[in-house]
């Protein structure tokens, strides 16, 4: 391909040898790494943000951020960078009005579009990732930036079931029964979830929310064995090659 014609906007590349002899070119995706920084501030500051006098407002700068950062993380081709465009701007859109006129725009609308949105990233990062030819710092950052986006898709889900169907949820601590999850609680139930931990705090109550905790578990379970069997995999075939 032409160099003038390399997609720029998310991407450099360099060269390396395949079994043949001959250049491959793998892309550099610098912006991968801002967009695991972003996921990890997310989780970092998160708890505290509710505690704000302008959480809300806090909370959907960040978001904002982590959802547009993840655009040219994921936009090596210019049919991808659309589509995720297309997917991004009602997510961004739908937390912002809902911020300013939630009588216009439901949380519901926000969620939905969110969660799809995660669900797109999810699958071309995991496509990304099993498609390496080697082991690099962009692969890693992908692959650890895609568990937690697997984390923030399904807290979305949770926040979705809880507004839908207001007893999905059970508060086993705490003296005021609840049973509809905060933003932060949706997101710690969720993470916990991915990574089988079940502190029991928080219980599913429906069949719904019951549903989403085991798809999430599976999927988490099987994400990390599946990854770190290919990059094993391609760490094995890279050793074979420098014999």
């Amino acid at each position: 391909m032409p160099r003038s014609k390399r997609p720029k906007w998310n991407a450099e590349y360099k060269h390396h040898m395949n079994a043949s002899g001959e250049k491959e070119q793998e892309p550099v995706r610098f912006s991968m790494r801002t967009f695991l920084a972003m996921l990890v501030l997310l989780i970092v500051i998160f708890p505290f943000i509710e505690l704000m006098s302008y959480g809300v407002l806090v909370l959907s700068l960040l978001l904002t951020l982590v959802l547009l950062s993840a655009l040219p993380a994921i936009g090596s081709r210019r049919s991808t960078l659309v589509w995720g465009i297309a997917l991004a701007v009602p997510a961004v859109a739908g937390k912002w009005v809902n911020y300013f006129r939630p009588d216009l725009m439901p949380l519901e609308i926000f969620l939905v579009s969110a969660a799809l949105f995660c669900g797109f990233v999810v699958m071309h990062l995991l496509r990304f990732v099993l498609a390496a030819a080697r082991v690099s710092l962009d692969i890693l950052c992908a692959a650890i930036a895609n568990y937690m986006m697997l984390g923030l898709l399904w807290s979305f889900a949770y926040q979705l079931v809880a507004q839908i169907f207001p007893d999905s949820f059970s508060f086993v601590l705490g003296a005021a029964p609840r049973q509809v999850p905060t933003g932060f609680e949706a997101f710690y139930f969720s993470f916990a979830t991915l990574m089988t931990v079940g502190y029991g705090d928080i219980i599913p109550a429906s069949n719904v929310s019951r549903m989403l905790a085991i798809t999430e578990s599976v999927a988490g379970v099987f994400y990390v064995t599946i990854l770190v069997a290919r990059l094993v995999a391609i760490y094995s075939a890279e050793g074979e090659k420098e014999r």
